[in-house]
C-alpha cells in the first residue's frame, strides 16, 4: 500500500515537472525575437515643392488711343472674349466731323492739283511755241508740284482722321477672359488714363512662376549636363491650387533665367499649364511640385526609427545586440519611409520593430529580415527635409 503511494507521488511530481519545464520554454526563446531589416540601396523620387504665381499666357492691357466720353461698354467683367471683338465704344461725333473736314480737304486738294497739271501742260505747250518765258514754265511746274504735295498731305489727314475714328471702337486684340472695368458709361477716357480700361488675358495656357535657389539650380545642372538639358528633360510638374487640391493636367518647365537675382539668391523658372477647363486663373497663387529621382539611396521605414529632442535613431544589431545610432534622414512618402543620409551603411541590419521601448544592449533574435525593395518608388517629400 505505502509502495503504490510512493509510486503515485512520483508520477505526480514527474507530470508536475514537465508541465513547468513546457510553460517556461517559450518564455525563454520567444521575448527577444524582433523583425529586422536589412538596409539596401533603392531608388525613390522625391517631390520638392516652391511657391508659385499664376498669370496668363498674356495679359494685355487694354487703354484708349483716342480720348472721348465712353458712350457704351460691350463686354461684361469675366466675360469670354474673341480677337477683333468689340469691348469699348467712345464717343463718336466729333471723330465723324473730323473725318468730314478730311475728306473734304482731300477733295478740294484734287481740284486744286488738277487745275495745276491742266495749267503746267498747257504752259508747256506756250513754251514750245515760244509764247512764254521758261520761268512762266517753270512756276506753272512749281505750283503743280505744290498741290500735288498740298493733295498728299490732305490724303494723310483723311488717314489720320478715318485711324481716329477707328480707335473709338475699342476691340480685342486677342482671345481671352476680360477682367475688371473700372470706367463706366460717361467716363472721360484717354491714352494718360491712370488704369487700363481692361485687362484680356489669354487663358488658353497658363504661365506658372517660380524661384529656387542658387544651389538647387547647381544641383539640376550636375543632374542632367546643362540647363538646356535639364528644360528637355525634366519630367512633367504638377501644380498645387491655393486650396491644397492638385491640378489635373500636367505641366512642363519652358525657360529657366540664365540671371541670379543678387538680393534673393534665386534664380526665376516659367512652366506651362494647359487650361482647358478655364480652372486658372491669372493673378492665382499655387505651390509647383517637381520629381527629382533619387537612385541608389538607403531607404529605411520610418517605424524602425525613434526620436529624442529632435535628433532621429535607429537601432543596429551588432552581434547580436541592439545598438542606437543617430541617423540623418530625408522624410520621403508621407513620412512613411526615411532616406538615410548619413547614420547606416548598405548591408547594416537593423530593429523594424518595437524600438521605441527597446533599451540599449537588447539581446535580438530576428524573426525574419527584410530589405528595401529595388524598383522605383514615388515619394512625397516633406517640408522639413532633414532631422
Amino acid at each position: 500500500m505505502k509502495r503504490s503511494i510512493y509510486t503515485a507521488a512520483q508520477a505526480l511530481l514527474l507530470i508536475c515537472c514537465i508541465t513547468t519545464g513546457c510553460n517556461k520554454a517559450p518564455q525563454a526563446t520567444g521575448g527577444n525575437q524582433y523583425e529586422t531589416y536589412t538596409v539596401s540601396p533603392a531608388d525613390r523620387t522625391l517631390e520638392s515643392d516652391y511657391s508659385a504665381t499664376i498669370r496668363g499666357k498674356q495679359d494685355i492691357e487694354i487703354y484708349p488711343q483716342v480720348s472721348g466720353t465712353l458712350t457704351q461698354l460691350c463686354v461684361q467683367e469675366g466675360e469670354q472674349v474673341k480677337k477683333g471683338q468689340t469691348l469699348f465704344i467712345i464717343d463718336q461725333v466729333p471723330y465723324i466731323a473730323a473725318l468730314q473736314t478730311a475728306d473734304a480737304n482731300v477733295e478740294a486738294a484734287e481740284a486744286g492739283y488738277a487745275t495745276a497739271e491742266l495749267t503746267y501742260k498747257s504752259r508747256q505747250e506756250l513754251y514750245k511755241e515760244n509764247v512764254i518765258s521758261e520761268f512762266d514754265l517753270t512756276t506753272a511746274k512749281n505750283n503743280m508740284l505744290t498741290a500735288k504735295a498740298q493733295l498728299s498731305q490732305a490724303k494723310a489727314q483723311q488717314l489720320s482722321a478715318k485711324n481716329n475714328l477707328s480707335y473709338t471702337v475699342v476691340k480685342s486684340p486677342s482671345d481671352g477672359v476680360a477682367g475688371t472695368l473700372p470706367y463706366r458709361v460717361g467716363a472721360l477716357v484717354s491714352s494718360a488714363i491712370p488704369q487700363p480700361l481692361t485687362t484680356i488675358s489669354d487663358n488658353s495656357d497658363m504661365y506658372v512662376y517660380f524661384s529656387m535657389t542658387e544651389n538647387q539650380l547647381l544641383s539640376l545642372i550636375r543632374q542632367y549636363g546643362t540647363k538646356e538639358a535639364a528644360i528637355k528633360q525634366m519630367p512633367e510638374i504638377r501644380l498645387q491650387l491655393n486650396d491644397g487640391s492638385i491640378y489635373g493636367e500636367p505641366g512642363k518647365i519652358e525657360t529657366i533665367s540664365g540671371v541670379i537675382d543678387q538680393n534673393t539668391g534665386t534664380v526665376s523658372l516659367r512652366a506651362v499649364f494647359p487650361n482647358k477647363q478655364g480652372l486658372l486663373h491669372s493673378g492665382g497663387v499655387g505651390n509647383v511640385i517637381i520629381p527629382v529621382t533619387r537612385k541608389g539611396c538607403l531607404v529605411i521605414p520610418q517605424t524602425a526609427t525613434f526620436e529624442i529632442q529632435d535628433k532621429v535613431f535607429a537601432y543596429k544589431v551588432v552581434d547580436g545586440k541592439a545598438v542606437s545610432v543617430t541617423i540623418e534622414v530625408t522624410r520621403v512618402n508621407g513620412g512613411k519611409e526615411y532616406i538615410v543620409e548619413n547614420g547606416l551603411q548598405a548591408g547594416d541590419v537593423i530593429v523594424a520593430e518595437g524600438v521605441g521601448i527597446m533599451r540599449e544592449g537588447t539581446e535580438i533574435i530576428p524573426k525574419n529580415t527584410t530589405q528595401a525593395g529595388a524598383g522605383n518608388a514615388t515619394a512625397n517629400q516633406s517640408k522639413e527635409d532633414k532631422q
